[in-house]
């Protein structure tokens, strides 16, 4: 016992000095897989219509859903397509309009949010620009700038040493979120590897964090949120956890999602994972969603394999474990998006599944 209490103390010790966590499915003995139906035919698009890759859903105050995807993109060249499409939908799934078609900024989908007075926020990673739509769909504000044909446009490069990040300006942005006082958060994701944050008059405040693996550190910010307390949650999705801080950037914890897969199941495209890979993969945090309300839970959508969903305590304890890979309703090819107007129901954008699911928690 004695040795077993010293063990016990060292590896305390040891995380401590690392900043790290006990990951939680080490910490709880078993996670429940949650019951769940996924809405059939969800939702309705127009005769002759259908998404591409769908990277990003949101829903508003009226239960509206509102879809990015990557569609619109046949007349285009093979290598470099316009894909980005914005379309609504009523909470049945009854096709309302397409929000900002043809617009300058469409370029590659990437997510969409809705904020607390129903503004539409698009990120497009590949014109590195974020915009603002009011309710009525009219274009408010734009944050970034694509690059232009005449300067030679083509996709960012990853270099080493990293190009160093210019305030207001993207290097393929990710996600967006806000806090209590109405100042924006921006994950500057593939290239800069940074928080951006703007006041509510959307004027520049400051970013934090740089390419790396340590606290503050980010290997791709891929999905960001925040809570009632105004804590700020970023998917540090290549490093395999989720990072937390204050408003200002100051890093608070961490924590990850280490929940074995199913292991009969495989992959939709590519090889499936083992090994060292699949250890990185598990619980790497593509998409992240937290419910309103006092009792706020959190969901993150695992990458394209596992490919699952987790419903996570904020605390970083993991509750349950939805679906699992696979293309039929109730399997996923990763959420990329997420939505979660509360904690029974939760819409899930899929890439390679080119579709959205409306579930339904039981």
């Amino acid at each position: 016992m004695k040795a077993l209490i010293t063990a016990s103390l060292l590896l305390t010790a040891t995380c401590l000095a690392q900043l790290c966590l006990v990951p939680p499915s080490l910490a709880q003995e078993t996670v429940p897989q949650i019951a769940f139906d996924s809405v059939p035919d969800f939702p309705k698009l127009p005769d002759g219509m259908n998404f591409g890759e769908v990277p990003g859903v949101a829903v508003n105050s009226k239960g509206h859903v509102f879809v990015f995807t990557r569609s619109n993109s046949a007349s285009g060249p093979a290598y470099a397509p316009t894909a980005a499409q914005l379309l609504e939908f009523t909470a049945e799934g009854d096709f309302i309009r397409e929000i900002g078609k043809g617009l300058y900024a469409w370029a590659f989908a990437h997510s969409v949010r809705i904020d607390k007075d129903d503004n539409i926020w698009a990120i497009d990673k590949g014109s590195d620009m974020i915009v603002k739509f009011n309710p009525a769909g009219r274009v408010q504000w734009v944050f970034g700038r694509r690059k232009e044909s005449p300067d030679g446009a083509k996709p960012w490069e990853h270099v080493n040493p990293p190009l160093p990040p210019i305030d207001g300006l993207f290097r393929e942005p990710t996600d967006i979120a806000w806090d209590s006082r109405g100042n924006t958060y921006i994950s500057d994701g593939y290239i800069n590897s940074r928080i951006a944050k703007f006041d509510a008059h959307g004027q520049w405040v400051k970013s934090w964090g740089e390419p790396g693996t340590g606290p503050g550190q980010f290997h791709l910010p891929h999905a960001i949120a925040i809570d009632n307390n105004d804590n700020v949650y970023v998917g540090d999705r290549s490093n395999h956890r989720i990072q937390v801080f204050d408003t200002d950037g100051k890093f608070l914890r961490m924590f990850s999602i280490d929940v074995p897969p199913d292991l009969t199941t495989r992959a939709v495209y590519g090889n499936t994972p083992s090994g060292e890979r699949l250890s990185q993969v598990i619980g790497a945090p593509n998409a992240i969603c937290i419910t309103p309300g006092p009792n706020q839970v959190m969901f993150v959508g695992e990458t394209t394999f596992p490919g699952r969903i987790f419903k996570v305590a904020l605390d970083g304890k993991v509750l349950g474990v939805i679906g699992k890979s696979g293309r039929e309703l109730k399997e996923f090819s990763g959420a990329h998006g997420l939505a979660c107007p509360s904690e029974n129901l939760i819409y899930a954008a899929e890439t390679a599944n080119w579709r959205v699911q409306k579930l339904i928690l039981h």
